[in-house]
C-alpha cells in the first residue's frame, strides 16, 4: 500500500481549523510580520512539517498527534527553512493543556520542540538529509507561559561529514514592535547513521 507524502507547498493548504479559536490562531501565525518577511525571502522555503506525516501515522507521533489540537499545540506550526540547512524559524502556539505547573508550559515539551526543531534545521546539510540526536543541552531562561505564541529559531553552526552542530532557542513571538524574550536555549549534536541511505527513505514519511 502506497503512502502519500505531501510536498512542502501542499502542506500549506492541508490544515482545516476545527473551530473558530483555532482559525484565529492560524491566521495570527500566518499573517505575523515574522512569517510575512520570511515568506518574501527567496532563501527560505515554507512548510508545515507536521502535515507531511501521513494521517495513518500522525496519531502515533508525539508532537503532531498526541500533543496536537485545541488547548495543546493548537495548530500545525509554520516552519521556514533556509537553503542548505543553514537556519530554521518556526512559529507556533502552545495552549493551556501542555502545562507542567499551572499556566506554564512543561519544560519537557520545550526540550522536545527544540530537539525536533534543531534536527529539522540541520538535516538538509547532512549527506543523506537525515540524522539522530547524539547530544542535546538545554538552558531554561524564563517560564514559557501557556496560551501564548512562540517562535523557535535554530542555526547550524558547523558541519563535518556526518555530524552537524546546531544552536537554537525559543522566544516569545513579538507583536507591535516589542522585543522578543528568550525562554529557553539549546545546543545539539546530530549524527547521520551509517545506514542513513536506508533511513532517508523512511524519514520522508515522518519528517
Amino acid at each position: 500500500m502506497s503512502v502519500q507524502i505531501l510536498t512542502d507547498e501542499d502542506t500549506l493548504s492541508a490544515f482545516c481549523p476545527p473551530d473558530e479559536r483555532s482559525r484565529e490562531i492560524d491566521d495570527y501565525l500566518r499573517e505575523h510580520p515574522v512569517a510575512v518577511a520570511l515568506r518574501a525571502d527567496p532563501t527560505f522555503s515554507e512548510s508545515r512539517p507536521h502535515l507531511k506525516i501521513p494521517e495513518t501515522l500522525r496519531a502515533r507521533n508525539l508532537t503532531a498527534g498526541t500533543l496536537a489540537g485545541p488547548n495543546r499545540i493548537a495548530v500545525p506550526p509554520y516552519a521556514f527553512n533556509e537553503t542548505g540547512g543553514k537556519s530554521l524559524v518556526s512559529l507556533l502556539y502552545l495552549g493551556s493543556d501542555v502545562s507542567g505547573h499551572p499556566g506554564i508550559v512543561h519544560g519537557g515539551l520545550l526540550a522536545t520542540l527544540l530537539d525536533e526543531g534543531l534536527a529539522r534545521c540541520c538535516f538538509p546539510a547532512l549527506p543523506n538529509k537525515v540524522g539522530v540526536t547524539a547530544n542535546l543541552n538545554i538552558d531554561y531562561r524564563r517560564p514559557a507561559m501557556a496560551d501564548s505564541y512562540a517562535v523557535l529559531k535554530a542555526d547550524t553552526v558547523k558541519v563535518e561529514g556526518r555530524k552537524a552542530w546546531v544552536e537554537g532557542r525559543i522566544e516569545t513571538l513579538p507583536k507591535n514592535g516589542e522585543e522578543p524574550v528568550t525562554l529557553v536555549e539549546a545546543k545539539g549534536l546530530f549524527v547521520e547513521p551509517k545506514q542513513a541511505a536506508t533511513m532517508a527513505s523512511l524519514y520522508k514519511v515522518a519528517e
